[in-house]
């Protein structure tokens, strides 16, 4: 029997949060960029599990995908940037900022090989990572800009905003606090609507390993953190969510509620001359849609990552959200196809659980001599109000 929702512990809310982001992220990978009717067509129906290569075989010489190895269970760059920020986290054994990222985060990506699946090969990370997260190292490790404006000129969109969700686990249950490292930690990456996605996924994510949370608490706490286009997306797009309680009905209603607020257009492929350019009226796409796939699926994991999957366009990065946020509930992973992904992407989807468990109980420890230190300090000064 699946745990009461507030009886779910740190470590297992930490972990169904992390194996539930790469495994949302390697059922994405194969239909990424297409349309839900392209992957109907395709696989005679619609995706409910681990699935090849959209051109079989062909996937090293087949564009637009080709060099990558995209399908049969392997995690892409949201997982292995998630990772990396992980590592850092672990290195640094506190709270993080934008310093960290150009201090750790940009020499691992340049100088630490490691397995990348979608190569098939060893590598560095900065041969898999997308043009975005490519700026980090331009611009922190050749350019030497002040790492706090760093993602000031990037391409706004998810790249930040996919690997925030330790972030929010780091700061599980204080929602207000994974905002403002987030944004800190993205403004080395991103500006614009991209960094607030950052800031407010993360909140979602803190937001949901609270004991009692539900994707109506998440959604709410998103609301009331989230500024401009990113704010006033989740609002309507959420509303369109609340009248669907499957994803099938939901993907074409979802897709129009997004439509005024991203910049990319309906064709995924092309863009628009206007895209991923700074603008406080819109929003990334994929943040909204993922809040909404998980309360069409009422935080059931199962279904908010195929419905993440089978939303199509940059659906590995929307199913790692979902993903992540419907692990963070307390919703099981299915275990098939965690194991199915860790084998076939040699990664052990668990460790990196264990290790930011550990260090988010010592950033906790840290925190409270921090806040108790304050508040002598402010009582020896006559701060608090005496009561009647």
């Amino acid at each position: 029997m699946t745990p009461k929702n507030s009886e779910i512990s740190l470590e297992d809310r930490i972990t169904g949060a992390l194996v539930g982001a790469a495994v949302g992220d390697a059922l994405g990978g194969p239909v990424e960029g297409y349309s839900p009717e392209q992957i109907l067509e395709r696989h005679a129906g619609r995706v409910h599990g681990v699935v090849g290569p959209w051109n079989g075989d062909a996937w090293r010489t087949a564009r637009p995908i080709a060099p990558y190895h995209k399908g049969d269970g392997h995690i892409t760059d949201d997982t292995l940037m998630t990772h990396a920020l992980i590592r850092v986290y672990d290195r640094v054994r506190d709270h993080l900022d934008a310093y960290a990222i150009a201090d750790h985060l940009v020499p691992d990506l340049m100088t630490n090989p490691r397995w990348i699946p979608e190569l098939e090969a060893t590598a560095l990370p900065l041969q898999r990572i997308f043009l975005a997260e490519k700026w980090l190292v331009t611009r922190l490790h050749y350019g030497h800009v002040d790492p706090r404006e760093a993602g000031v000129g990037n391409i706004v969109n998810c790249g930040a905003a996919m690997y925030m969700a330790p972030v929010g686990l780091v700061n599980a249950a204080n929602p207000r606090a994974a905002y403002a490292e987030a944004l800190d930690i993205a403004g080395a990456h991103q500006s614009s609507y991209g960094r607030e996605a950052a800031g407010v996924f993360a909140a979602a994510v803190a937001a949901a390993a609270a004991p009692g949370a539900t994707p109506d608490s998440v959604v709410t706490t998103c609301l009331s953190l989230a500024k401009d286009g990113t704010r006033t997306a989740i609002e309507q797009v959420c509303e369109v969510a609340t009248h669907h309680t499957d994803f099938e009905s939901a993907l074409l209603p979802l897709r129009k509620a997004i439509a005024p607020y991203d910049t990319v257009g309906p064709d995924y492929r092309t863009p628009s001359l206007g895209a991923r350019r700074p603008s406080r009226l819109h929003t990334i796409e994929e943040l909204p849609i993922a809040l909404a796939m998980v309360l069409v699926a009422a935080g059931d994991y199962r279904r908010a990552v195929l419905g993440a999957v089978n939303y199509g366009r940059d659906c590995d990065s929307i199913a790692t959200m979902a993903g992540a946020l419907s692990g963070a509930l307390g919703s099981p992973v299915p275990d098939d196809w965690s194991k199915t992904v860790s084998e076939a992407s040699r990664l052990d989807l668990w460790e990196p659980a264990a290790t930011l468990t550990a260090v988010t109980r010592e950033i906790f420890e840290r925190d409270v001599t921090h806040r108790r230190t304050h508040e002598a300090a402010f009582a020896a000064l006559g701060g608090p109000r005496c009561s009647a």
